[in-house]
């Protein structure tokens, strides 16, 4: 005899039965929703650390320029950012908390421009 999937109860009636019934059939759908919703959240904000963390790590003095590639290799992802700002010459720079970068493309490389977030970039 087959058991319920969900509460365990024994199952009367055709062979191929999963749940017992219909509460136990939504039930068990909700949970392996609420599992794959957890994993995404789960995989931004790991991103989102690891992004903080090489920005961090690449910029000590508080402004830096870095070869793009060196930190796509360490694993950064510039699709995950926090917030943004533009500057006056409207430069859009992403943020990770409170290190930014934006991108720049110099004689057909591109670089990052590193940056601390400053009190004057609140406005």
């Amino acid at each position: 005899m087959k058991n319920c999937k969900s509460c365990g109860s024994e199952l009367i009636g055709r062979i191929d039965k999963i749940y017992c019934d219909e509460h136990c059939k939504s039930a068990s759908q909700y949970l392996q929703n609420q599992k794959k919703e957890a994993s995404f959240f789960i995989k931004v904000d790991k991103q989102l650390k690891l992004n903080r963390r090489i920005l961090k790590d690449y910029n000590k003095a508080g402004k830096a320029t870095v070869r793009k590639e060196i930190l796509i290799n360490e694993g950064f992802n510039p699709k995950f950012f926090t917030h943004y700002w533009k500057n006056q010459q409207r430069e859009v720079y992403l943020f990770c908390f409170e290190f930014g970068f934006l991108e720049k493309k110099e004689k057909g490389n591109s670089k990052y421009i590193l940056v601390h977030w400053q009190k004057y970039m609140e406005n």
